[in-house]
């Protein structure tokens, strides 16, 4: 079995084994890297596990079709890229290995929320909220494309959203950036489970249970189409069901 390629977890605070995960099979290995938008801190670690491992394809959590503005954002002398976040981060730092979006809106995607739908028979109100969502998620995904086309037109490079503020920056020391990361996780879970409602809980199972297993299919299937290693970079309350739907031979469980 091919060894997994070295990362140095733990050998920083921004980057341990809770946040970067490894499924390697004889010749392959995926590593997940769990990331909070916009994070100095999960920038660094997106760009330091990039680095190590030079992956063979690099898979990020953004649709295929918002992909290319992404990529536009990574095109700058400026690193880490000023718009973009650690996705455009991960372009920059990924140079020359092919790039492809994971994430809704795609056919798998849509199929496989249709088949959970079925399946759980959830109340029409809730259905109502996974349709609302998935439709704002789709429009925005369209903007993004319709934003890279007016970009790779003109001189301009607009912005669609603008950058998450944090307390931390770049330039704070590793530890403090960690410890911050930590604490937006924390607050923004235990935000999560107060206030929003059971309808819109179960609504965001829902649509995350097809979103992770069409991730993971897509990610099988570059496995077996690609040339090398692959880096997902992915939100971090994504790691653990993205880990649990790959094994150990690269098949969906």
């Amino acid at each position: 079995m091919a060894a997994p390629p070295e990362i140095d977890v733990d050998s920083d605070p921004r980057v341990t084994g809770e946040y970067v995960r490894q499924i390697s099979d004889d010749d392959w290995t995926v590593t997940l890297v769990g990331t909070v938008h916009d994070h100095p801190a999960s920038v660094y670690r997106v760009r330091h596990v990039i680095e190590r491992v030079d992956p063979g394809i690099l898979a990020l959590e953004l649709p295929p079709i918002s992909l290319p503005l992404f990529e536009q954002y990574a095109a700058t002398d400026q690193t880490p890229p000023a718009l973009g976040g650690e996705m455009s981060a991960a372009i920059q730092a990924a140079d020359s290995s092919p790039v492809v979006g994971i994430d809704r809106p795609t056919g798998d995607f849509f199929r496989r929320l249709a088949g959970v739908l079925l399946r759980e028979r959830p109340p029409l109100e809730t259905v109502r909220t996974v349709v609302s969502n998935t439709a704002e998620t789709t429009s925005h995904a369209l903007v993004c494309l319709a934003a890279a086309a007016v970009n790779a037109c003109s001189s301009a490079c607009l912005e669609v959203d603008s950058p998450t503020p944090h307390d931390a920056a770049r330039t704070d020391a590793p530890t403090d950036q960690a410890i911050h990361e930590r604490e937006q996780v924390e607050r923004c879970r235990s935000f999560t489970n107060a206030f929003r409602s059971a309808n819109r809980s179960r609504a965001t199972r829902l649509e995350d249970a097809a979103r992770e297993a069409a991730m993971a299919a897509r990610l099988v299937d570059l496995q077996e189409d690609g040339d090398g290693d692959i880096v997902a970079v992915v939100g971090i309350d994504h790691i653990d069901a993205l880990a649990a739907e790959l094994d150990a031979s690269g098949e969906l469980n």
